[in-house]
């Protein structure tokens, strides 16, 4: 009977040691699986941020973008009158003989400056050139000359006048600059 105590005890003590070897496995396995989800947390919560930046960033830049259109949308059309006022500018230039001739006159003299107004309002405006220093942004140089009474990489005359849209040239003075 002893032995047979003795037999329980030790099957006792092997299903005890047997159910603690198997706790610790799964504690371990528990302990593996729970940082396999934390760092699939991680890498979800990662994605989840990169995805936000990249739509903030596409939101500015197409907010930029509508920005610009709205800012320029007049350019293609301020490009085809430029030609216009240059013709304009020339006409104008003519000198007249008659009083029937010089009403004609002053009659495009008038829709000249109401031309000239609405470009205005658009934001077109002529680049200074006659006097200022040579800018390679702004001006064309189509002669160098030596005249004395200006100081070098002057322009010295426009002859053609140039526009700018807002911030963005349309198109260069072409000038001829000083020595």
């Amino acid at each position: 009977m002893e032995e047979n105590k003795q037999e329980i005890i030790d099957e006792k003590d092997e299903q005890t040691e047997a159910e603690e070897t198997q706790q610790e496995v799964v504690e371990e396995s528990g302990s593996d699986e729970l940082e396999q989800l934390r760092s699939e947390k991680e890498e979800i919560n990662n994605r989840l941020l990169r995805l936000q930046a990249d739509y903030d960033n596409f939101r500015r830049r197409t907010q930029k973008e509508k920005e610009a259109d709205r800012k320029y949308r007049s350019q293609s059309l301020v490009e085809e009158l430029i030609p216009a006022l240059d013709n304009f500018e020339r006409a104008l230039q003519v000198e007249v003989d008659g009083e029937s001739a010089q009403n004609f006159a002053n009659g495009m003299k008038m829709v000249y400056d109401q031309f000239k107004t609405a470009l205005e309002k658009e934001g077109v405006e002529e680049i200074p050139a006659q006097g200022e220093e040579f800018d390679p942004h702004l001006h064309q140089a189509i002669m160098q000359v030596e005249d004395e009474n200006y100081e070098s990489n002057v322009v010295v005359e426009e002859l053609q006048k140039g526009y700018r849209l807002k911030d963005r040239v349309i198109r260069p003075s072409m000038v001829k600059v000083n020595q």
